[in-house]
């Protein structure tokens, strides 16, 4: 069921909202609850992000200051790290990170923690939302069983939902309130309390029949992107072998009206949703003895695209081995004009090449320092100078403000994973080659 917002609707009953975390994408969820003219109070585990915002500071790049500081001059905005200032609020937007642990199963202490410190709000009569990623069942099976202990029944003393976060970090077309809304309530009542909230927020909501439907929906998408780009990863390496240009390959079949939605190669895949996801998934189904082909070949493919991007390089340069070679990868980001490096197959990509006995350095100006390996790279400065000494350089990340024409001009070899220097043909002096392109 789609609900559209009536124009000249008065608003919501709940008009103090508590958005706990405060990354990606509670931060920008915070912006326009206070936008529609809530109150907010934010909450994250992190001092520092919480003395930043309350110095008018933004730690995320596609946030501005202003933005920051605006939200403040209001004076309907609160940030925190103290759970127990948040009492006063009406509903709790619960947008915590669900990682993997590190043996690959669902991390869900975050969640967990932030559930039960809300629980000893006693937030009786309040809504709770749950919006970070997660496998089908967890609202039910861990999230209601932590409020039902100190013996609060769900749809009565407390109403609880799960509506999927759909954040795309650096997507200027599509900011968080131009994307449908999807909820689910664990009760009728459930789904009417943030129904009712979401309502004053944004402009289609999308109700569905069980919390577990919602948590499906979110995983499905993942899934699909996840598994389209493997397909698409697949077929840029037998274009590379069949002498094609993937690239050009699907530009002519988005010409298809119908049918058909380009995606597109690179280096892998990267952020917290697409790696990881899919295997909650996959963890979920095999408590009943399941399991998804479809998703472990797509892992299976990105994983191996690291390796395959380096034994290209080592043909190109043709050396029978990359011991004592130079290489700088361009990007650490994990998708282009952001500053979030999880999960980034750049990063496998060093590492890969680091293994093989390569010199390695790399250079993002949105992240600073990462970790590789277990040890910690800084970024380096783009001289001309190093991009001439350098075997070869490689495109990961395909930043916007990317010195295409000063790499072109300096590098020997640039091996393009992203189809940055398309329509650069003939600048500069380096050797070009595209992943998928075919013509080594």
């Amino acid at each position: 069921m789609t609900i559209k917002r009536d124009v000249g609707e008065t608003g919501p009953r709940m008009r103090t909202i508590a958005i706990i975390g405060l990354g990606y994408v509670g931060l920008p969820l915070v912006l326009h609850m206070l936008k529609n003219e809530y109150s907010v109070v934010g909450f994250d585990v992190d001092a520092q992000k919480i003395s930043a915002l309350r110095a008018g500071t933004s730690y995320i790049t596609e946030i501005g200051d202003f933005e920051i500081v605006e939200a403040l001059s209001t004076g309907r905005l609160a940030v925190t790290d103290r759970y127990q200032e948040m009492g006063e609020a009406d509903a709790f937007i619960v947008c915590v990170p669900t990682p993997l642990s590190e043996r690959g199963t669902p991390e869900l202490s975050y969640l967990t923690q932030a559930v039960s410190e809300i629980s000893l709000l006693v937030p009786k009569g309040k809504l709770i939302v749950l919006e970070s990623s997660t496998y089908p069942g967890t609202t039910r099976e861990v999230v209601a069983p932590i409020l039902e202990r100190i013996g609060l029944t769900i749809g009565q003393d407390v109403y609880l939902a799960y509506s999927p976060e759909r954040i795309d970090p650096g997507n200027k077309d599509f900011p968080c309130h131009k994307i449908p809304k999807v909820v689910g309530g664990m009760t009728p009542a459930c789904l009417e309390r943030v129904e009712e909230l979401y309502r004053g927020v944004f402009p289609l909501i999308h109700s569905v029949s069980t919390v577990e439907t919602a948590e499906m929906a979110k995983i499905m998408e993942n899934a699909y992107r996840l598994v389209n780009i493997s397909f698409v990863n697949e077929l840029a390496i037998i274009c590379d072998e069949l002498n094609l240009d993937i690239w050009e390959v699907i530009e002519a079949a988005k010409t298809k009206p119908f049918g058909f939605t380009g995606f597109y190669p690179g280096p892998g895949i990267g952020g917290h949703c697409i790696p990881v996801d899919p295997i909650y998934l996959e963890w979920k189904i095999g408590q009943y003895g399941l399991g998804s082909e479809f998703i472990q070949l797509s892992q299976s493919v990105n994983h191996r695209m690291p390796q395959y991007i380096a034994g290209q390089i080592q043909k190109l340069l043709n050396t029978r081995t990359l011991q004592h070679t130079r290489m700088l990868v361009y990007g650490a980001a994990y998708k282009k004009d952001i500053a979030d490096s999880r999960e980034s197959s750049a990063l496998e990509l060093m590492q890969v090449l680091q293994n093989l006995g390569a010199h390695v350095v790399y250079h993002d100006p949105y992240i600073p320092h990462v970790k590789v390996g277990g040890e910690l790279w800084d970024s380096v400065e783009l001289r001309p100078e190093l991009l001439a000494e350098m075997d070869a350089v490689i495109l990961a990340t395909d930043h916007s403000s990317m010195p295409l024409s000063l790499i072109l001009a300096q590098a020997k070899l640039v091996y393009d994973t992203r189809n940055a220097t398309h329509g650069y043909e003939g600048v500069g002096m380096a050797k070009v080659v595209r992943l998928g392109g075919g013509g080594h």
